[in-house]
């Protein structure tokens, strides 16, 4: 009930009474009373004023499921969406939940993670109420060996979302770092559950360093903040990664991978540099030359012989 009195709350742009309040609910005055209060405690600003009534001033910065859903309108992604104020890893969360049998499009949100994880075992810092960290569920009728088609629809995804809300053009960093002015700002991790010949669900997690401020930061990391020099909004920009996701995703499954790998190549940080790539307990130097479409990536040793990688880390970039 406190979530339709936060609805009828944000329906109005000025006061609403108690009494019109406890009508349409069918609830009483001092049920009404409670739900305000409640409301309040999450750390929404409502204004009480007598014979006016109520007026919601603000929202808490909170990744809160009536915020991040609200206006959302995706027809799968962020559909159901567990949140929580502290966790280890929004990933365990979530491949629990895909073991489960959730569907795909549930999202798990954390305030905080204590031991948030990143690719070979990398830990992400998640400090308090200061970033968007998060694990989604997917499960697409890909083979195993398609997976990385995923990592890269994610990271276009980010990219387009970073822009759309703060006008930052960021580049992505093969296969998962989202890169702003040669430093870090998001990275996504990709886990999966399957068989040899199908795919079980998928589990992907996001973090973004949105407003730590410099103090916070890792050397080689940046911010949103960092960047623009001011706050940006998390719940907008958590809706618009959920909703730029799901119009990715839609197009990987109806359309293949064309168009997600275009728009990848034209934000790619490595292609045609020379690069250095950590795979398969040994390096990999020569020149990034494409994705193919399985979303691996070609590069060109000196001898010319193509090598196709499927997952790596790049340890060094030509600036």
């Amino acid at each position: 009930m406190v979530k339709k009195v936060l609805l009828f709350l944000k329906s109005y742009n000025g006061f609403v009474s108690g009494e019109d309040i406890s009508k349409s609910l069918s609830i009483s005055r001092s049920a009404v009373w409670k739900h305000i209060a409640n409301l309040r405690n999450t750390g929404y600003v409502i204004e009480a004023v007598p014979h006016l009534g109520y007026r919601l001033l603000s929202i808490p910065d909170k990744l809160l499921p009536e915020e991040i859903s609200y206006h959302l309108k995706t027809k799968i992604i962020g559909k159901k969406i567990f949140y929580y104020k502290t966790v280890n890893s929004t990933m365990d969360i979530s491949f629990d939940l895909g073991v489960k049998g959730y569907p795909e499009g549930t999202v798990v949100f954390a305030e905080q993670q204590t031991k948030g994880r990143g690719r070979l075992g990398r830990e992400w810092f998640s400090p308090k109420a200061k970033g968007i960290y998060l694990s989604f569920l997917l499960r697409p009728q890909f083979l195993p060996q398609e997976s990385p088609k995923l990592t890269l629809m994610a990271a276009v995804s980010i990219n387009e979302a970073i822009k759309k809300i703060t006008g930052i053009s960021s580049l992505i960093k093969w296969p998962n770092d989202i890169i702003i002015n040669s430093k870090k700002v998001a990275g996504i991790l990709t886990e999966l559950d399957a068989e040899t010949d199908r795919i079980k669900f998928v589990n992907i997690g996001i973090g973004i360093n949105v407003n730590s401020p410099k103090s916070l930061l890792f050397k080689g990391s940046t911010s949103l903040r960092a960047e623009i020099n001011k706050e940006v909004s998390r719940i907008e920009l958590a809706k618009e990664i959920l909703r730029s996701i799901e119009e990715n995703y839609f197009i990987l499954k109806k359309d293949g991978f064309a168009l997600i790998r275009k728009k990848w190549k034209a934000q790619s940080l490595v292609l045609g540099k020379r690069i250095n790539v950590y795979y398969n307990n040994r390096f990999i130097e020569g020149e990034a030359k494409d994705i193919d479409m399985e979303g691996v990536l070609l590069i060109r040793q000196d001898n010319g012989f193509i090598n196709k990688v499927l997952s790596g880390d790049v340890i060094s970039l030509e600036k």
